[in-house]
């Protein structure tokens, strides 16, 4: 089996460290973590992050269409970029809803970063491909390399495309594109993405939130697995690594680990067994975190309990009770309670 290791040595950098970055869906699952490892090894200045909505990105950044290749390449072009990495997709759950614009959207971006390459405009780039470019008929243990391929998905479908023409651009324009199939990617920093390995960061958050999870795989799925800081240390290897080293122009398997839904279910059953110290400060964890949703005006939901929401009352004339006189009361926020089904039936 062909793949790159996770815990491998760091070689070398075989490119210039100074050399301006592009990290196109950085707000994502993988680029959240990705732009960090970057801006620690290159410097801040050097390592732009863009997507769709740039307010809750570090600067420097930008809120950008990656389907949009003139915006792309003007952003390139001013601010002296030379690498890309492209990470914009419509994950597998997601794409299967609406297939034509997962299609669409996997593809267009990629070809934009790859032109770009091909005129000259970038030394390298970097595009994730995903298991989900595997099948039903490819051989579970020990992947090989050079296996049989059959996606089931427009996501897989679009991964293993993508992956023929970075092969493509390679052998016949000798663009530098690099690519790694990632495994599921376990991170606890942004929410799920609409994967189907998702289900593994989504189980955690659903524990929290509402004490319980519907899978949507069978329990006895068994999918490989990998952390994120694995994954962003595979990455950053292969983008390090001397371009004449490099033998596979598709895309490198990468492994870590797997694990059944059941198997994660038993495991967060088991650290749920909290002593009273712990369950005080979960209890407080939650508290606190209540507190804080209604600071920013958000609704709490503690399903089948009821519902915590900010209300805004404005300025007003009110009435002294003792005296009768009119008195003007300040605008204030306060907590409203809306109580939930399962709460009204235990108390009637």
């Amino acid at each position: 089996m062909t793949f790159v290791s996770p815990h491998c040595a760091r070689s070398a950098p075989n490119f210039d460290p100074m050399n301006k970055v592009l990290v196109l869906g950085a707000g994502g699952q993988i680029g959240t973590e990705l732009v960090a490892a970057l801006r620690s090894e290159r410097g801040p200045e050097n390592v732009w992050a863009a997507d769709l909505r740039a307010d809750a990105l570090i600067q420097p950044a930008v809120a950008l269409d990656a389907t949009d290749a003139a915006a792309v390449r003007a952003l390139v072009a001013r601010e002296g970029i030379r690498e890309v990495y492209q990470l914009v997709a419509m994950l597998s759950a997601t794409g299967e809803k609406m297939p034509d614009k997962a299609w669409a959207l996997n593809m267009d971006t990629l070809f934009i970063v790859l032109d770009m390459a091909k005129e000259g405009l970038l030394d390298r780039v970097f595009w994730p491909s995903s298991i989900a470019a595997f099948g039903p008929t490819t051989p579970r243990v020990d992947t090989p390399q050079y296996t049989v391929m059959d996606p089931t998905t427009v996501y897989g479908v679009s991964k293993l495309a993508g992956e023929l023409w970075c092969q493509y651009y390679r052998q016949k324009f000798g663009v530098d594109v690099r690519s790694l199939r990632y495994p599921g990617l376990i991170s606890w920093k942004t929410p799920p993405g609409g994967g189907t390995t998702d289900y593994a960061i989504d189980i955690f958050h659903a524990a929290r939130r509402d004490g319980r999870y519907t899978s949507f795989l069978d329990a006895e799925t068994r999918l490989p697995m990998m952390h994120m800081e694995d994954a962003i240390r595979a990455t950053l290897q292969l983008m390090a690594a001397p371009k004449e080293s490099l033998s596979v122009h598709t895309s490198y398997n990468v492994a870590a680990v797997d694990f059944t839904p059941a198997e994660l279910a038993a495991a967060i059953a088991d650290k749920a067994d909290l002593t009273k110290d712990q369950a005080n400060r979960v209890l407080n964890a939650v508290l606190e975190e209540i507190t804080n949703a209604l600071n920013r005006k958000d609704s709490v939901t503690l399903v089948g309990f009821g519902t915590f929401v900010q209300r805004h009352r404005g300025a007003r004339t009110g009435k002294n009770p003792q005296t009768g006189e009119p008195v003007q009361i300040k605008a204030s926020n306060t907590v409203a309670f809306k109580p939930g089904k399962s709460l009204k039936d235990a108390v009637n």
